[in-house]
């Protein structure tokens, strides 16, 4: 009788229609997809899950993946082409960034260089290490921009780990937070799967995306099994990012 309520069911039959917000499918371009051959082959398998709208958020981080407007739309002009040439349809694909928050961010800001989501969100990042020095004054710079800050990952940041005061304090600040999928796993780690629960279990996370880089990853999310109980928190988020990004 246990094994009956403890039965878990594949995420990926609840994930038709899904938008995904966050992954790093562009060709080339930072450490996700190297080739259009690995795009297309990651846009497949989405499509093969209920998944083909896409918002490609490719790293803009100084002096790592120092992409801007222009390579980005490069590359997101080269893989448009190559789905239009492709047996896929019904594809929506468009691109924004990851941004880091780092000492080059405020300046693109304020240059107006930045690639937000559906024109009035913005994701950003942080190291998992430690956080930005200028994270609560780019955040505020944001806001004055007319913008809403999406923190990519909260769950993977370690130095929040065990501080849920910490994490609330980002959202009286006006910080959306937007979870991994992967992160309902112990795919990036035990300490990064229980925070992922307690975020969710608190209330706290707005958005859910896969932040794929590779077929490996995806696959792992095809693979996913998940507790009634956590099917049932996720579902409103995952039901609220589609409205949002509609």
């Amino acid at each position: 009788m246990l094994q009956i309520f403890n039965k878990k069911k594949f995420l990926v039959d609840n994930l038709e229609g899904f938008i995904d917000i966050h992954n790093h499918i562009l060709p080339g371009i930072d450490d996700g997809a190297k080739t259009v051959e690995n795009s297309l082959e990651l846009i497949k398998t989405f499509t093969e899950i209920g998944c083909s709208k896409f918002i490609a958020t490719p790293h803009i981080m100084h002096n790592y993946y120092p992409n801007d407007i222009v390579s980005i739309t490069k590359a997101y002009d080269i893989l448009k082409n190559a789905i239009t040439m492709s047996e896929l349809q019904n594809v929506d694909l468009s691109a924004a960034a990851e941004h880091m928050i780092d000492s080059n961010f405020e300046d693109i800001l304020e240059q107006n260089q930045v690639m937000p989501l559906a024109k009035t969100y913005i994701l950003i990042e942080m190291s998992y290490l430690q956080p930005s020095i200028n994270f609560e004054i780019a955040v505020q710079k944001i806001a004055s921009n007319r913008l809403f800050p999406i923190l990519a990952h909260p769950e993977r940041y370690v130095f929040l780990h065990n501080r849920i005061k910490k994490y609330r304090k980002y959202k009286d600040k006006g910080i959306l937070f937007q979870l991994n999928l992967l992160s309902l796993t112990d795919f990036y780690g035990k300490e990064v799967q229980k925070t992922a629960h307690k975020l969710l279990e608190e209330g706290l996370i707005d958005f859910i995306a896969s932040d794929v880089h590779n077929m490996n990853q995806l696959n792992t999310i095809k693979s996913m099994r998940l507790s009634n109980k956590t099917l049932n928190l996720i579902m409103p988020i995952i039901n609220k990012t589609i409205i949002n990004f509609s």
